[in-house]
């Protein structure tokens, strides 16, 4: 992995390696060679252990090539079949930083090289491609921070310029933040058309059949609950960034471009239900004006709070319980006739 310091390589390599766990079910290795930045490396130790992925380092070394080469050895005694080498980044491209990765990069010639860039640089990014492709001559291009409010003009720049592919694309924070770069789709979204693909992609990633059955019979049964909805709120966190799904929404994007939305959207949701006893999450209907104030307090939202949520759940389950109804079956007919 390289790039320059900020671009968020360090950060992506932990989100390939549990890429690669999760999707490819591989055993990677994050190896540590920013010899430089001490935090760099506590930092890759704190994504290793978050996603469950054994990272090497070696603080009391100071040659990175030693480092990678050493990494690759612990890999090879210990069952990894990928290994992940996380190298320096500077704030700006020179010679020593290029000379070292170079280094590096002979010493253990790796099977792939991707440069890391943030989509946000512009057209630095495309002068920083270029040059680290005069040195590496690297496989592909890996574009960072490319969230709701970033659309990727850069992409077509960089292809352009280094005629490399891009890869990945990071699209938030969370480890899961991490998509498979399709130049339609980011046409698609360059021209504010939107992304619905990859929205049920990302959809169907945390689609369970079990759990849709289950739920399926409770709407039948007008037995749908705010745990229940709790579960729902929760697959669509981890779908990712709400801005970022928005912005996947068809015209969704354009209209939303200035609103601020927040990634902590559900969290009054989520307290205010926590709050609740075991009934009122069962049964809402027995939540009357004491237990409402009590669930305010609890939840630290208001009364009036309390109540927008009671309100917004119950249109939704009536709208759930009308789609498993003959209206619901007409509506997906009328919608496979649309194909």
């Amino acid at each position: 992995m390289s790039g320059l310091q900020g671009s968020g390589k360090t950060t992506f390599s932990g989100k390939l390696a549990n890429y690669l766990k999760t999707k490819k079910t591989k055993k990677p290795l994050l190896v540590a060679c920013d010899v430089y930045r001490p935090a760099a490396i506590d930092q890759l130790h704190v994504v290793g252990e978050q996603l469950k992925i054994d990272v090497y380092s070696d603080k009391g070394n100071t040659d990175p090539v030693a480092i990678a080469q050493a990494g690759i050895a612990h890999a090879k005694q210990n069952g990894h079949n990928v290994v992940i080498i996380d190298t320096a980044g500077r704030l700006a491209v020179d010679e020593a930083m290029m000379s070292e990765i170079s280094n590096i990069h002979k010493a253990i010639a790796p099977q792939e090289t991707l440069f890391v860039v943030d989509a946000m640089t512009g057209q630095d990014a495309v002068n920083t491609a270029k040059a680290f492709n005069d040195v590496l001559n690297f496989d592909g291009v890996i574009l960072t921070k490319l969230d709701g409010d970033t659309r990727g003009g850069a992409a077509i720049s960089i292809k352009s310029v280094v005629n490399k592919p891009i890869k990945f694309i990071g699209t938030g924070e969370k480890m899961e933040a991490i998509d498979v770069f399709y130049p339609s789709r980011m046409a698609d979204r360059i021209l504010g058309m939107g992304d619905v693909v990859s929205l049920v992609e990302r959809a169907q990633e945390q689609f369970d059949e079990d759990e849709a059955r289950k739920l399926q019979k409770k709407i039948a049964k007008n037995q749908f609950g705010f745990d229940d909805f709790l579960k729902q709120i929760q697959q669509i966190k981890k779908m990712g960034n709400m801005k970022d799904l928005v912005g996947m929404i068809p015209g969704a994007g354009k209209m939303m471009k200035d609103v601020d939305i927040d990634d902590d959207a559900f969290k009054h949701i989520e307290a205010i239900i926590h709050s609740m006893t075991e009934q009122e999450r069962t049964n809402p209907s027995v939540i009357n004006a004491s237990r409402k104030k009590r669930i305010g307090k609890g939840s630290g939202t208001s009364v009036q709070q309390v109540n927008q949520l009671l309100k917004q759940f119950d249109q939704m389950s009536k709208m759930m319980k009308m789609m498993q109804g003959g209206k619901g079956k007409a509506m997906m007919q009328a919608m496979k006739n649309m194909g």
